[in-house]
């Protein structure tokens, strides 16, 4: 499995309660040292926060005193407290961080994977039904600068223009939900999924709520009416700053 490039942190670690309690240790900076390091080792083994060293074998105390270059009674110690306050678990001799990649939104990744293979599938067949005439060949002779997603809403509407001109009845509009305090944001169930895998849930609320509060206090002067393309915009943008990050991986 391809390792990770990077972990979660914030700046506000060291506010941490538990970090805060392991400060008054002895042996404080070399304890949080070997967090750090095991969180990368993490990262790199990229195997669900379970320490393996192979299929077979999980890493012991000894094995990391090693790698980390630390004593190994430091390393047993460091162990032992995150061991205490809920940071690692040992599961079947394995040392674990729990839920890792949850908190490390890995979760999220292989999402993304999946969609980009549904996405890709979804082109194929498009243009399957273009190279056998079942759909008008309406193709924009445009530069392709828009995202995957818009892609896929740009078949949709070519698909369903060209149906609309031939015998054919036209699809059922799919629902959509409002989202919001004033319930200006309306998103189907599909594109909220979207938007949620690729950005994660809590992006996609903070700007819900951006773009909701801009439309009321405005009257929507914008116009906006794609409601999903509105929100990748201010999404890639960044309209009215980034969202709070939150010190997801520890647990």
């Amino acid at each position: 499995m391809a390792e990770v490039k990077w972990i979660k942190i914030v700046t506000d670690i060291f506010d941490d309660e538990k970090i805060l309690l392991i400060e008054g240790m002895p042996e404080a900076d070399s304890i949080i040292v070997i967090w750090f390091k095991l969180l990368c080792l993490a990262g790199k083994t990229n195997n669900s926060g379970v320490f393996m060293l192979n299929e077979r074998i999980p890493y012991t105390e000894e094995m990391l005193s090693t790698i980390f270059r630390r004593p190994l009674n430091t390393v047993r110690l460091a162990l032992k407290t995150f061991e205490t306050y809920g940071m690692i678990e040992i599961v079947d001799g394995a040392i674990t961080i729990p839920n890792w990649s949850k908190h490390q939104s890995l979760d999220r990744l292989e999402s993304r994977k999946k969609y980009m293979r549904a996405y890709m599938a979804s082109r194929r067949e498009y243009q399957r039904l273009l190279a056998s005439g079942s759909v008008n060949s309406k193709v924009n002779s445009k530069v392709n600068v828009n995202s995957p997603e818009e892609d896929i809403e740009e078949d949709k509407e070519d698909i369903r223009e060209s149906i609309e001109g031939s015998d054919e009845p036209a699809p059922t509009k799919t629902p959509k939900k409002k989202y919001g305090e004033y319930g200006w944001v309306k998103l189907s169930d599909a594109e909220y999924q979207r938007l949620v895998a690729e950005y994660g849930e809590s992006t996609v609320k903070h700007y819900i709520q951006y773009i909701d509060e801009s439309a009321q206090t405005t009257g929507n002067k914008n116009k906006w009416k794609d409601w999903n393309l509105v929100l990748r915009k201010a999404i890639k943008g960044q309209w009215g700053g980034p969202p709070r990050k939150e010190y997801e991986y520890l647990a």
